[in-house]
């Protein structure tokens, strides 16, 4: 797979489910809402798969059927002030993260950040872990109007990196990030130990290369 690849002149990255492990905190936003409906509450290894679908996957293992009755939009954004009110308690950086953020750093590599994360949730994320503040660029799920699966943030983040599309790789764990990588003329690498839910079929993603843990990319840039 390598073979047809050249190496990158920059990196871009998903947030939730590659560069850090958001799931607890997450579901436990949505755990204190289904409370408060009284639901009976969802076991990490529900949610977990389906973190990365940020509050609508979340809202829809935790409502169900129920979804299509209630006000969605009054859910998600109760859902969204629970999770902000808790957004680093279980928070953690994915093992090999640091890792890999210093080796890009040592080998002159320009990084950043595209997600559909919220601003409002992104930003102050971010500032908790020092690894992650040195990113030359992020964009959140609403600096622009388009959201991943459209390359509309990612061709935004390569202007601001003034980089070739071509010469840029952007790592997620979700279809939609290979889709916008594609569609942004980049190079898709799909972080395997993220979130994928067991229905998906990720073996059958266009992506150009995968990984199994965030440090394994170090060992690509260096090939």
């Amino acid at each position: 797979m390598m073979n047809n690849l050249s190496s990158p002149r920059a990196i871009l990255f998903d947030l939730d489910g590659t560069l850090l492990d958001t799931a607890r905190d997450m579901g436990n936003a949505l755990n204190l809402m289904l409370k408060q409906h009284d639901l009976p509450p969802r076991h990490y290894s529900e949610y977990r798969p389906i973190a990365s679908h940020g509050a609508k996957g979340m809202l829809s293992l935790g409502f169900g059927e129920r979804l299509e009755s209630l006000n969605y939009d009054q859910l998600r954004t109760d859902f969204l002030r629970y999770y902000a009110r808790q957004l680093q308690q279980h928070t953690c950086l994915f093992d090999g993260v640091a890792l890999l953020i210093a080796g890009l750093e040592e080998a002159g590599l320009p990084w950043g950040i595209v997600t559909n994360k919220p601003g409002h949730l992104t930003i102050p994320l971010l500032q908790h872990f020092p690894e992650l503040s040195q990113a030359d660029v992020v964009i959140s799920g609403d600096t622009l109007p388009q959201r991943k699966p459209h390359p509309a943030q990612l061709l935004l983040a390569q202007k601001e990196l003034a980089v070739d599309p071509g010469c840029i790789w952007y790592i997620g764990d979700a279809e939609r990030d290979m889709q916008a990588a594609r569609a942004a003329s980049m190079v898709p690498v799909l972080a395997e130990y993220g979130y994928i839910c067991p229905s998906e079929y990720p073996h059958q993603w266009d992506t150009a290369l995968r990984i199994s843990r965030p440090d394994q990319l170090l060992e690509y840039l260096s090939s």
